[in-house]
């Protein structure tokens, strides 16, 4: 049976349609302004400089945490674009010698991306620069995740996120680590 050749109009308009908007949502056009947006760019690039972290790593971690929406609270109280719980925040503050640090000033992204940033370089430190442990720890907290080093044998060069008996953290690894190198291949200098 022949189909008309009015009724291959549509069909053609359709799955031209489909093919731009796919062409489109995967260009880097749209994936900069829409899916990896990279607001504050310059306080992400020269807070991670200083502290000597992957400034596409912060970015994955504030779009994780917040999408960048710089007054975030989550329910547990963790705040800004770093999800920077308060307490912690003010621990940070200290090791930084901040006198000035006040808890209102963690919805100020400048401060919030100082203070993750510097959390994230003590990971690294604590954890030699391996990134599933520290991005475990700054989801599932540094005390879980040596507990878990110690009650599963993980070494610094634990790689296997599906071993990460906190669904949440493992989740969040994966995501923030996806989103990494996102980040890289679309603003890699």
């Amino acid at each position: 049976m022949r189909i008309k050749a009015w009724l291959k109009v549509p069909f053609i308009a359709v799955a031209l349609l489909a093919a731009g908007s796919i062409a489109l949502f995967y260009s880097d056009w749209f994936q900069k302004k829409y899916v990896y947006p990279l607001p504050y760019e310059g306080l992400i690039y020269q807070n991670a400089m200083e502290q000597d972290v992957s400034p596409y790593l912060v970015a994955g971690v504030i779009l994780a945490e917040s999408k960048f929406i710089h007054h975030a609270r989550s329910p547990k109280g963790a705040s800004g674009l770093m999800q920077v719980m308060p307490e912690t925040a003010r621990w940070i503050a200290e090791q930084m010698n901040d006198r000035e640090y006040s808890s209102e000033d963690l919805n100020d992204p400048q401060i919030n991306i100082r203070l993750g940033t510097w959390y994230l370089a003590s990971l690294k430190k604590e954890f030699s620069a391996n990134e599933v442990l520290m991005l475990a720890a700054y989801n599932g907290g540094r005390g879980n995740v040596k507990q878990w080093m110690n009650k599963y044998g993980w070494d610094m060069e634990f790689a296997d996120t599906k071993q990460i008996p906190f669904q949440e953290t493992r989740d969040y690894v994966g995501k923030v680590q996806k989103y990494k190198k996102r980040y890289q291949e679309l603003y890699g200098r």
